[in-house]
């Protein structure tokens, strides 16, 4: 495959499939030291032939969840995939020749391609779609279903209609929030891009999928940290309905995929990748596709389907209180159940949890409930004790009796300590440096974000990257410390010194990996310790906490146990699902995926006929959107809302554009001089109105270019004062201030005061 100018599909090549499976085969590597634990789940559903889009969500860890996906299904299915990802990643070196060995596909997006626009703009107070312009060039720079944007982030949308070159009107008004009435009504500067026409990457994907090949896509667009999903793109649809309509013998299954994690930002965490059931396209639905009238529509149901298949394989909240209290009654629920559940299941009994809760929440005893677990989470707090280690708390023994066993648990995680520091101090420069770029890079993405939380889902990405890079120069650098050493005292000859430098390069190693396998007994221990010491010295608190998590986990497992068969009639039980299933706590936990797979069938479809309803809603909702009744929004992020043809293959949504608008609803954010001219204030009025700029289209560029560049009068004299000027073209006053005089005077005192010391 080519640049991202030039794309046309091509078989992939022998060498490229072999970098496709060396490079996995290395990153899996990297993975199994990081995460504890990856599980599958009914990972026979994944088609063995044919055209497949595997559609992943929620996408909670950036460049971790495709790397994990295409591990999974090339384990199991011995199939690869092949992403989408951004021209600008494409052409990197590192990024881009890694994504070039995964057979990623590149995809121009237009905010990539924003450049500085001539003049400023105003918006019309009688009407937010049009946009008024002084010493613009609308006719020249803008196009029509192009882009433009404010600065500073803070908001961007296409241009519907292009009147003339200092007027044109938009498809979707800018937030109103104070900074941007405030930048509108006095003008600003602004940013401008062509639209993209998306059609040779679309007649590449059509491509690759008519040879059989398979597409990932995270449909979100970006990476998050929210416990629920962000609105889908309309990309996905377009690819799968595109590729059938242009080869009708092209029957692409869509395969939803839940990437679920155990506190995924963390090292030696737990994921479960989850297969849901392929969806198979009707012809009807491609027919619609193909029928301008009603392609639109035809993209709006798939993405319900998509959406229906994504939620039944993840489990998704509507806020992290809710998630505490679905994690709190999964560890409370009959005692430790769920430690006697494999992994997946887990994730199976959180899905539950929250179909219950969301069924039953407006049932007093369900309120009831929840007050007292964030009652019982905020006492675990105050003792900075998990749950899980409150039942190993032994307060009704002899205080006595525990002494030993804490000493014990002392000296052993003593022992355990003095085995793993040779190689944690080997690996505690890569260490040190992958945590502090991880929370560098998670404030700057925070920062840079309106969708996400605590930004936890570049965290894990940026240790493992980091750890990539640093870690073999590390060891590089010990083996080559080790190699002099020998050498200089004669040890060997020279002849020997490269094998020398491989053995004490794999020595060092191994040591690591040791060190990691002993490390990881001991924190397991060192977390037991705490709970010991809490037994002997806060006795009371403990029984306290132990009598309100008896109690919670009574009335927890009542309410599950009343209302859990209404929804699960013939398959409440899990744990006899497990035993049915033939599930064991060893790595092959599940005997039959077919017999799992009957088993939940029927609960997809009481799921699916409870959101045929939603789906109603959501379509007569979004037809009210498109007609501008519910157009509230200037992002482009919301699916359809921006969706004018997709056929036409024009902008269409693949990834997130959020750094767009990620200054939008920050009121700290302090406003730049916003033009490249001069800025002035108008001392007669904020805003000219749309009359004076209206009224003689021509005589709009004749204010006065200053010596210094600025349009609006003769600008500031040679010393940065302000000057008054008069537009020949209006009867009001503008005073003018050279936003360069501030920088100027700074200078000047900096090295006054330099010479002054």
């Amino acid at each position: 495959m080519g640049s991202a100018s030039d794309l046309k599909y091509k078989a992939f090549s022998w060498y490229r499939l072999a970098s496709y499976d060396l490079l996995l085969w290395a990153l899996s590597i990297v993975f199994d030291c990081f995460f504890r634990e990856i599980r599958p789940r009914g990972a026979f559903k994944i088609p063995r032939e044919g055209p497949v889009i595997f559609v992943g969500a929620p996408h909670h860890n950036q460049f971790v969840d495709p790397i994990l996906l295409q591990n999974q299904v090339k384990r199991e299915a011995n199939r690869r995939i092949s992403f989408l990802i951004a021209a600008k990643s494409y052409q990197l070196k590192v990024v881009g020749a890694m994504a070039k060995c995964q057979l990623s596909i590149p995809v121009v997006r237009p905010q990539d391609n924003l450049t500085k626009a001539t003049g400023k703009i105003y918006i019309d107070p009688q009407d937010q779609f049009r946009i008024l312009g002084k010493g613009t060039k609308f006719t020249e720079e803008c196009m029509v279903r192009g882009l433009i944007a404010l600065p500073q982030s803070l908001g961007a949308t296409e241009v519907a209609e292009i009147v003339s070159d200092t007027e044109l009107m938009v498809r979707k008004e800018f937030k109103q929030t104070q900074q941007i009435r405030e930048l509108l009504t006095a003008g600003t500067s602004f940013k401008r891009a062509d639209k993209i026409d998306q059609k040779q990457v679309y007649k590449m994907v059509f491509d690759h999928l008519s040879d059989g090949n398979c597409l990932g896509i995270f449909p979100e667009g970006g990476s998050h940290d929210r416990p629920d999903l962000l609105p889908l793109k309309a990309g996905v649809a377009v690819m799968a309905l595109g590729a059938m309509e242009n080869n009708p013998e092209c029957d692409v299954k869509i395969v939803p995929c839940g990437m679920n994690y155990f506190s995924a930002h963390k090292f030696r965490s737990r994921a479960v990748i989850e297969f849901g059931d392929p969806i198979t396209i009707q012809q009807e639905l491609v027919k619609k596709y193909a029928n301008p009238e009603t392609s639109k529509e035809a993209v709006r149901e798939l993405l319900d389907l998509i959406s229906t298949g994504l939620k039944a394989v993840t489990v998704t909240c509507e806020d992290f209180e809710t998630l505490m209290l679905i994690q709190a009654a999964r560890r409370l629920y009959a005692g430790n159940f769920a430690q006697q559940l494999p992994l997946p299941l887990i994730v199976e009994m959180n899905r539950r949890l929250v179909v219950g809760y969301q069924h039953y929440k407006d049932k007093p005893v369900i309120q009831e409930l929840k007050k007292q677990v964030v009652e019982y989470n905020d006492m675990l707090k105050s003792l900075h004790l998990p749950d899980h280690h409150v039942e190993s708390c032994r307060e009704e023994v002899n205080k006595l009796q525990l002494v030993p066993i804490l000493i014990y648990r002392v000296v052993k995680l003593i022992f355990l300590f003095i085995l793993a520091l040779p190689g944690a101090s080997l690996f505690a420069p890569v260490f040190i440096s992958s945590n502090y770029i991880s929370k560098q890079k998670q404030k700057e993405a925070l920062a840079n974000s309106v969708v996400k939380i605590e930004a936890n889902d570049v965290i894990a990405t940026w240790k493992i990257l980091v750890a990539m890079v640093i870690a073999p120069v590390v060891y590089s650098f010990y083996a080559t410390i080790g190699t002099y050493y020998c050498y200089t005292r004669g040890i060997l000859t020279s002849f020997k010194l490269l094998w020398l430098w491989c053995f004490l390069y794999i020595l060092g190693v191994l040591v690591t990996y040791s060190a990691l396998l002993t490390g990881e007994q001991g924190v397991d221990l060192f977390k037991s310790i705490r709970p010991l010491y809490l037994s002997i010295k806060s006795g009371s608190s403990i029984r306290s906490l132990k009598k309100m998590r008896n109690e919670l986990s009574e009335e927890i497992t009542e309410v599950v146990n009343t209302f859990g068969p209404e929804l699960y009639p013939r398959d409440f039980n899990l744990l006899e699902l497990k035993h049915s299933l033939n599930i064991t706590d060893e790595v092959n936990y599940v005997a039959s995926d077919e017999e799992e797979d009957r088993k939940t069938e029927e609960l997809k479809n009481r799921r699916q006929l409870r959101r045929k309803a939603e789906r109603r809603s959501k379509r007569s909702k979004s037809r009210d959107f498109d007609n501008g009744s519910l157009s509230n929004s200037s992002s482009m992020s919301d699916g359809m809302s921006l969706l004018a043809d997709p056929r036409s293959y024009t902008n269409l949504a693949i990834f997130s554009d959020y750094n767009l608008f990620k200054n939008t609803h920050n009121k700290n954010l302090r406003l730049e001089p916003q033009s490249k001219f001069t800025s002035s204030v108008s001392l007669n009025s904020k805003f000219p109105s749309s009359a004076s700029l209206n009224s003689n289209p021509g005589q709009q560029q004749d204010y006065v270019r200053s010596p210094l560049g600025g349009v609006g009068g003769n600008g500031a004299d040679a010393g940065g004062r302000p000057s008054l000027s008069k537009s020949p073209s209006e009867e009001q006053i503008e005073l003018n201030f050279d936003v360069r005089a501030p920088l100027k005077n700074k200078i000047r005192d900096m090295m006054r005061k330099n010479r002054n010391q």
